[in-house]
């Protein structure tokens, strides 16, 4: 194997219908991973599915909430279960700031005008989910040779911004989960990273009316693709309690040695 061989690998990526979710997985399975496309909604779920090539190239459906504790259990279950294993779970899953303020870049909303409501659904997905889902791939993860969990998080910067909550919070709380779950899982031998894009990305998360000068400056969300494949495989082994910003991939690979 390779580091871009990851033949044999099954690896369950969650919110993966579109956006950073959705180059992880196509990343993935061009390396020749098996990987399992989660979404709320089975006909997007079944429509990544078939253009990533189907059950012949490896790719399941795995249509489950991520806010959801009963379908979590029951979701990950299959999706082991139809990949034969779960060796990597990628938690990506998560709501943006446009969900509760869809003007958030022009008119940030300070925290008491956002809805109780909008708070709690960005939290139930950017941090409960991240909970839920690697609480119920800790079984499969423990019986792969090489268990590991990847967490998507987001920039410092972002997570203290003004105007930023819910999500801002959000992806605070997933950071300090990550690291807590690092050392959890140490002892069961399941490998607990983070990774970042590294800046704002041209995903359904960035609002209308940003202007084409700003359109230009995001980062695209390919940039994923290279670490995550990394860190599916081989070389990877043994790394654990990373965060790694993939715009900045290349320079930490070649720190490293």
């Amino acid at each position: 194997m390779t580091a871009t061989d990851l033949h044999g690998v099954r690896v369950l990526v969650t919110g993966s219908t579109d956006g950073l979710g959705l180059a992880m997985a196509q990343a993935l399975v061009a390396a020749g991973a098996a990987v399992a496309v989660n979404g709320r909604q089975a006909d997007r779920v079944a429509a990544v599915v078939d253009r990533l090539g189907g059950p012949a190239a490896g790719v399941q459906p795995a249509p489950f909430s991520v806010r959801d504790e009963a379908t979590v259990a029951a979701g990950v279950q299959a999706a082991a279960e139809a990949l034969g294993g779960l060796d990597v779970l990628v938690n990506n899953a998560g709501l943006g700031m446009r969900t509760v303020n869809p003007r958030f870049t022009t008119d940030p909303q300070p925290f008491w005008e956002v809805s109780p409501d909008g708070f709690r659904a960005v939290i139930d997905t950017n941090l409960t989910g991240y909970f839920l889902v690697a609480r119920a791939a800790v079984a499969p993860l423990r019986a792969a040779a090489s268990g590991r969990i990847v967490n998507v998080s987001m920039n410092h910067a972002t997570m203290r911004r003004q105007g930023f909550v819910p999500y801002g919070p959000s992806r605070a709380g997933a950071e300090a989960l990550s690291l807590i779950m690092t050392a959890d899982l140490a002892e069961l031998g399941i490998a607990v990273n983070q990774l970042l894009p590294g800046g704002a990305t041209a995903t359904g998360m960035i609002p209308d009316g940003v202007t084409e000068a700003a359109r230009a400056r995001l980062l695209q969300p390919e940039i994923m693709g290279p670490p995550i494949v990394w860190l599916c495989s081989p070389q990877a082994a043994g790394v654990s309690g990373e965060r790694i910003v993939a715009a900045e991939f290349d320079d930490w690979l070649s720190a490293r040695g």
